[in-house]
């Protein structure tokens, strides 16, 4: 069967080349392109694959993987990026990202990335694979899971603290704060801090 593929960036020679990328490994594969996370949004449904830009002007990075990841949440969505903010990277896993593939790999690196993904496995480049210690990144997290992170980024919202002061009190970006926070939202099922530190309270998670 034709694979159905999503290719979202606002370059449209980005667009073009990831285009070409795909076509490596899947030559007749149907390959549907967007310009912006509104865009992206509108066609990810029903894709075998999403190959998305973190950095589109219409949505910030969080905001925009968060709602592709929303609007396809079963379809392999591999983030393409020339960031280096490399604990965003590594928190926006909790979104269910399957990888990261840098803008500076070459074709054999993304067609490995691409199939490793494609298998059901996830594509970390290995200065991340280093950052994270080694362990296991998942595609969802639960509260069982939480990085370290994620529970100090818990503990701070639910005294009420804003993201902006999270984020100097953990030396943190503020989008890696939200990255966080969406993570833990994602994991606990929650829309809000409220909820979040209501049932944190209850499963015990604040303790200590």
């Amino acid at each position: 069967m034709m694979k159905q593929v999503l290719v979202a960036d606002d370059h449209a020679m980005m667009r073009a080349a990831l285009a070409g990328m795909v076509a490596l490994g899947w030559p007749d594969a149907d390959v549907t392109t967007a310009e912006d996370f509104t865009a992206a949004v509108a066609a990810a449904a029903g894709r075998d694959l999403i190959l998305c830009d973190l950095a589109m002007p219409d949505m910030g990075p969080v905001d925009g993987i968060h709602a592709v990841r929303t609007a396809a949440p079963d379809t392999p969505l591999i983030v393409v990026t020339g960031q280096d903010d490399d604990d965003l990277l590594i928190a926006l896993f909790g979104l269910g990202i399957s990888g990261f593939i840098p803008k500076t790999s070459d074709g054999q690196v993304f067609e490995a990335a691409i199939r490793l993904v494609l298998a059901g496995g996830q594509y970390l480049p290995p200065r991340l694979l280093a950052l994270a210690g080694g362990r296991d990144v998942p595609a969802a997290v639960d509260t069982s899971i939480l990085t370290a992170r994620q529970l100090d980024v818990l503990r701070l919202m639910a005294e009420g603290i804003s993201n902006k002061e999270i984020a100097r009190r953990l030396d943190l970006s503020p989008a890696t704060v939200k990255a966080h926070a969406a993570a833990v939202f994602n994991a606990m099922g929650v829309g809000n801090r409220t909820e979040a530190a209501y049932r944190a309270r209850a499963a015990g998670l604040l303790d200590g």
